[in-house]
């Protein structure tokens, strides 16, 4: 078995890698916190100066603070926000969610700010979700439950995915964000999704049109009943499926069906369950990759 088919994922994923060095810093303070693009750094400085000031960052690339004065989370929050506001209204930040992140530099930091989910990959910071690979044991191996998403969906339309995955909002622990989107995406009740276990995680930084994306994805196993059967709840997800491991393993290496960074959290669960074993050559490669982006 050649492991090139699982690699191209992890190198798919980690663009952001080669030309993190081209965005300019976000800082708050001295503490850097985020990447923006060139267009987005002449826009904040030239539109907004008394919130953001430029400095001299890394390899002669300038970088952009937030103001002295902007000297508390709530007082960045705010200005953010009016920031954020002005740029939706102007077309130049879509896909607004009306959902707060925290601006972070690591998960359990004190938020430096909160600002709309949608600007999360225009300002290049950290953000977290959650992903459960939802399975049964049968007596053929393990199947895993596969959800195709809504072709209305404005990111990844028609691509499959995970039975249950979604962003990590502020206020919310991952393990009670499992709980919210098994009822909210596949029907999945309480006393059944508080059995999924945490299974580590992935990370990765990707180079979008928008901007970098820099996730950090934490994994759930959750296994089912052999007669649970998911429903689509909330319209995000258009059927569910429930697919051999061998057949889901093949179409990650093989194909572009899958949404790019589920293929990550099914590459992990893979190596995991043993499906990847050591002997093959590149699974050093592999395990390590799954780990490529800023994990804090």
């Amino acid at each position: 078995m050649s492991l090139q088919g699982y690699q191209r994922w992890l190198d798919t994923c980690n663009s952001g890698l080669k030309v993190q060095h081209l965005y300019h810093q976000l800082r708050i303070g001295s503490t850097p916190c985020g990447f923006i693009q060139p267009w987005l750094f002449q826009r904040l400085r030239r539109d907004f100066p008394s919130i953001f000031q430029v400095e001299q960052g890394d390899e002669q690339i300038e970088s952009l603070a937030l103001s002295d004065k902007l000297d508390t989370a709530d007082k960045r929050s705010s200005a953010l926000a009016g920031v954020l506001q002005e740029l939706r209204e102007d077309g130049a930040l879509t896909g607004w969610r009306s959902e707060s992140y925290p601006l972070l530099t690591s998960f359990h930091a004190e938020p430096l700010a909160l600002v709309e989910r949608a600007a999360a990959v225009h300002l290049g910071i950290k953000a977290y979700g959650v992903h459960v690979n939802g399975y049964v044991r049968g007596p053929s191996g393990i199947e895993l439950w596969v959800a195709t998403r809504s072709k209305n969906k404005p990111t990844w339309p028609g691509r499959l995915d995970h039975i249950v995955a979604g962003g990590q909002p502020h206020g919310l622990s991952p393990q009670e964000n499992v709980i919210k989107e098994c009822e909210e995406e596949a029907s999945i009740p309480r006393e059944l999704a508080q059995l999924a276990v945490p299974a580590g995680a992935v990370s990765y930084c990707s180079e979008q049109a928008e901007g970098l994306k820099r996730d950090v994805l934490f994994c759930y196993d959750l296994e089912l009943p052999q007669d649970f059967v998911p429903e689509p709840q909330d319209g995000e997800v258009e059927s569910f499926q429930r697919l051999p491991l061998k057949e889901v393993a093949d179409t990650v290496a093989r194909t572009d069906e899958f949404k790019d960074n589920c293929n990550l959290v099914i590459i992990s669960f893979l190596v995991r369950h043993g499906f990847l074993k050591p002997e093959l050559p590149g699974y050093l490669g592999i395990v390590s990759g799954l780990l490529s982006g800023d994990c804090s």
